[in-house]
């Protein structure tokens, strides 16, 4: 990647499509700081890119608290250097049709996406621009063109695209590129959740989706990751304000 290590920030990295970019990250030889509410729960991916040679720490904060994500930027640049990539990966669904969401169901998904991406891009965009150099990665999905049962989630994921383009608009001029990938499909945690809430056996419901998915299969985090990966290399740095949907298919 380049002489001098990167620090890459990937948030949501305990497990799933975070801890798929973690590792991807490290295996492009940046050093990793994996962080999710609890540091603990990323030990399993931190060992194991320290296995495979990578270096990595984990770290715990909660992305949509304001001093949490201050401590958290702080740590990163002590204890691994200036953190000049982020992967704004942190998600959780609150599903529900309209009549029954609660308030707090749709605060919870607003604060962890929307408020927790712009708290973390805040945070490392004065890392950035001092080194003038920078990559902002944010997880959007296809949900954002519309989903039942999904208005909170569909409506943050539609601004992180919104978010993703004006961030690249005024930080292109300091070497930060900003963009977005839009997974469909993924086989994790969360997508067993949806099936769960659909009433739909987990094998079924992929099964379902495979079947309309032009390449015949559902995606899976490593997917997810490769587009990551080419965001945040060097030569991308002609490529902003992009949302990438990795969904196996053409999307509107």
């Amino acid at each position: 990647m380049t002489t001098n290590q990167r620090t890459a920030v990937v948030t949501g990295a305990a497990r799933g499509i975070g801890a798929a970019l973690a590792q991807r990250l490290a295996a492009d030889g940046m050093a990793v700081a994996a962080v999710d509410l609890s540091a603990d729960a990323c030990s399993d991916v931190v060992d194991a890119i320290r296995s495979a040679g990578g270096t990595a720490r984990a770290y715990a904060a909660d992305v949509a608290d304001e001093a949490s994500v201050t401590e958290l930027v702080d740590s990163v640049a002590a204890e691994l250097g200036p953190p000049t990539v982020l992967v704004n990966n942190a998600g959780v669904l609150r599903d529900n049709l309209l009549f029954r969401m609660s308030a707090d169901d749709w605060d919870t998904v607003m604060n962890v996406h929307l408020r927790g991406h712009f708290l973390m891009s805040r945070a490392v965009q004065a890392h950035m621009t001092e080194q003038g150099w920078g990559r902002i990665v944010s997880i959007s999905s296809t949900s954002a063109l519309g989903n039942r049962g999904q208005a909170n989630y569909a409506a943050a994921k539609a601004g992180i695209q919104g978010f993703t383009k004006t961030l690249a608009i005024e930080l292109g001029k300091f070497g930060v590129t900003v963009n977005a990938i839009a997974p469909g499909l993924i086989e994790t945690a969360m997508t067993r959740t949806t099936a769960e809430r659909m009433g739909v056996a987990y094998e079924q419901f992929v099964e379902n989706a495979a079947r309309q998915i032009p390449v015949a299969r559902t995606g899976t985090p490593e997917d997810i990751a490769a587009a990551a990966s080419f965001f945040v290399r060097e030569d991308a740095s002609f490529v902003s304000g992009q949302v990438l949907y990795v969904a196996g298919g053409p999307r509107a």
